[in-house]
């Protein structure tokens, strides 16, 4: 990273210095949902090139906020937050309560993009609130205009950790179609709207097996900074 330094002694410049270059926090964010590899680091940070990550988790090595782990037996590499990271959470904690009670919903979703949503609705699917058994879900985004691919499948195996997300057919029976936008899904993930209220104002439609759209609101959960006091949709 070479950039000029702002000349400042004050720690909340010093910190900027180091977390303002584009993708630092967003990669550091990732890290703390779970993800690991190269790949799931990718789709979770959303419009990074696979250059500018590989870049960026290379400076952040280098300063002592990512730890690669190289198992070369199996051959897989994955990243890691260090201590130093870690000790960031309350201020990341803060800064996200900050915005969820003082940026309005319509311009903190505005810029949503359809595929790393799916991605963060794949970490929040209760598995535990899903019958034991397959389960497919296919969710349709209806934007104008639509989102490079539309249409995603969620197909739920029993003892998986995780439901797999195709963006392609998987050829399995359907069990729920939820037809929805970018924006209406995005209010409900981050709690700044709700399943009742999006379905009322037509920003969300469920059909298929009626078990599993009316337990929608136990299967799907809501960001951790849907607190009270949130920017709500209009």
């Amino acid at each position: 990273m070479t950039r000029r330094p702002y000349g400042l002694i004050c720690p909340i410049s010093l910190a900027c210095e180091i977390l303002e270059p584009r993708w630092t926090i967003q990669i550091l964010t990732e890290l703390w949902n779970g993800s690991t590899r190269f790949n799931d680091i990718r789709r979770g940070v959303g419009n990074i090139s696979s250059a500018i990550l590989s870049r960026r988790l290379k400076e952040m090595e280098a300063l002592g906020l990512v730890e690669r782990v190289e198992d070369k037996a199996a051959g897989t590499v994955d990243y890691f937050r260090t201590d130093k990271s870690i000790k960031l959470e309350p201020a990341m904690n803060a800064l996200a309560e900050w915005a969820q009670c003082n940026i309005e919903a319509e311009i903190a979703l505005s810029g949503a993009d359809a595929s790393t949503i799916m991605w963060a609705v794949r970490r929040m699917i209760d598995l535990a609130e899903l019958p034991r058994r397959r389960a497919v879900i296919r969710f349709h985004f209806r934007d104008d205009p639509p989102p490079k691919y539309p249409h995603y499948w969620f197909v739920v195996e029993p003892g998986a950790h995780f439901p797999e997300l195709c963006s392609l057919d998987p050829g399995r029976e359907v069990d729920l179609y939820v037809e929805t936008g970018v924006v209406s899904l995005g209010a409900i993930i981050e709690g700044r709207s709700s399943i009742e209220r999006e379905k009322e104002r037509g920003g969300l439609f469920l059909s298929g097996e009626p078990g599993l759209a009316r337990s929608m609101g136990r299967w799907l959960r809501t960001s951790v900074y849907a607190i009270e006091g949130t920017a709500q949709l209009s």
